[in-house]
């Protein structure tokens, strides 16, 4: 049909209406075609933008990687240089001191007037302190390195609580002090040298801040561990300090000085924190200001034994007193000053001294064969990279016994502990205590 023979005008209004229609469907449908063509366009310019930004931070993570690799590298070395510091530390820092500590007391000897003694016990208690100073800070950083790992064994209270006894009698004494033990029958499960030490420090704690009254140590059973106590009759904590009671070189504000104990730098207690961490032991304290202060410690428990008897024999190869009369000693150390004070300490004590540096000059010092030691005293460290404890055992092999020996040694390492306990070889840490020197040599000598 034509359009000039159309006469329906309604029909005209419908048809123009559906081709409108159909034009409009038409540039709809581009329209949204369009519309997803510029959104695909503006999605892809994302995802680009995206995954640049990605690529940037795996760079930036892997450079940060590669620092703190670095970093983790140099800290290792430097740890691994500070631990070796450490046990040269032990051995050349205390070396020299330890030859002064047996110089003085061998000078102490010679002394006829009243102001030489004196002033050589001023010496002395000068040096004490600069070594106990020294091996605090040692003893932190090896803690703080983890160079010392404990060494768990059974350890009766009443033998450790008898030689605590015997290190603060004098200078609570001296202090006007009541000094009170309750006797125990305990045994726990420690390491030996940590766990003295660590009530070493807490008893001078005690002492140095009691005016008046006394210090009391004891201990109780209490679900399968003992827990020791010390009660002191001292100034008190403060509740301001309580938090920083276990902090280096906190001091509390009431402490009482004196020539024996020290001024302390308030390391004592951080050494304390250390230690009863690293065995594993729960530590803490309660306190009243004015009336005095008690720390306690629990340490696993194993059951009473009963008290061994040991039958002694009427009559000994050789009965010897206290005294060093005449007593043979191989001395054996590579230092010539220490070598040269220890000679000193020990002929004043009328023993028969023949020294060593090395392990071959202490067999040749046994060329004679009339002449057999009645003690060894060794270094660790000696002339040519040699041990003090392998020295001690070819010195027994020459001499085919088990000759009494002690090693004396700033080394604090756990393997020379166990070494020398598996071959019966007492040990004792620089700088030697003169009188704990002659007890031992005593005891070992009995």
């Amino acid at each position: 049909m034509l359009v000039d023979e159309i006469t329906d005008i309604q029909r005209l209004r419908k048809i123009n209406a559906a081709l409108i229609s159909r034009v409009e469907r038409a540039m709809d449908q581009q329209g949204n075609a369009f519309s997803l063509f510029q959104t695909a366009i503006n999605l892809e310019g994302r995802v680009r933008s995206r995954t640049e930004e990605l690529r940037s931070t795996m760079r930036r993570l892997e450079e940060s990687n590669i620092d703190l690799f670095a970093a983790k590298e140099a800290a290792e070395l430097a740890n691994l240089s500070k631990t070796r510091f450490l046990a040269a530390a032990s051995h050349d820092v205390l070396q020299p001191l330890n030859a002064a500590h047996l110089s003085v007391s061998a000078l102490s000897d010679l002394q006829t007037t009243e102001e030489g003694r004196r002033l050589v016990g001023q010496v002395e208690r000068s040096l004490t302190t600069i070594g106990n100073l020294l091996q605090t800070l040692l003893d932190i950083s090896k803690l703080d390195a983890g160079v010392v790992m404990p060494e768990i064994a059974e350890i009766p209270l009443d033998q450790l609580f008898s030689s605590i006894k015997s290190d603060f009698q004098p200078i609570a004494e001296q202090k006007g002090l009541k000094f009170r033990f309750r006797a125990s029958n305990a045994i726990v499960r420690s390491d030996r040298t940590m766990l003295h030490r660590l009530l070493q420090n807490i008893v001078s704690n005690s002492v140095r801040y009691t005016r008046a009254g006394g210090v009391f140590v004891g201990a109780r059973r209490r679900e399968g561990k003992v827990r020791i106590e010390i009660a002191d009759t001292g100034c008190g904590i403060p509740q301001e300090h309580r938090d920083a009671v276990f902090e280096e070189f906190h001091r509390g504000p009431g402490a009482v000085e004196s020539d024996i104990s020290g001024a302390g730098l308030g390391l004592g207690l951080s050494i304390v924190r250390r230690m009863a961490d690293a065995l594993g032991h729960r530590i803490g304290f309660s306190s009243v200001v004015g009336r005095g202060t008690v720390f306690w410690l629990e340490v696993p428990a194993i059951a009473t034994r009963p008290p061994v008897i040991v039958e002694i024999a009427a009559e000994s190869k050789r009965p010897r007193g206290y005294g060093l009369f005449g007593t043979r000693v191989l001395l054996i150390e590579n230092d010539p000053g220490v070598a040269e004070a220890m000679m000193a300490l020990l002929q004043r004590w009328q023993c028969a001294v023949r020294p060593a540096a090395s392990s071959d000059e202490a067999i040749r010092a046994l060329g004679d064969t009339d002449w057999v030691p009645d003690v060894i005293i060794a270094d660790q460290h000696l002339e040519g990279g040699d041990l003090g404890s392998q020295t001690i055992a070819e010195v027994r092999a020459y001499l085919k016994r088990d000759v009494p020996a002690l090693i004396i040694t700033g080394d604090g390492s756990s393997d020379l502990a166990h070494a020398a306990r598996a071959s019966g070889i007492e040990l004792m840490r620089k700088p030697v205590k003169p009188a704990q020197l002659r007890a031992l040599l005593a005891h070992l000598l009995a």
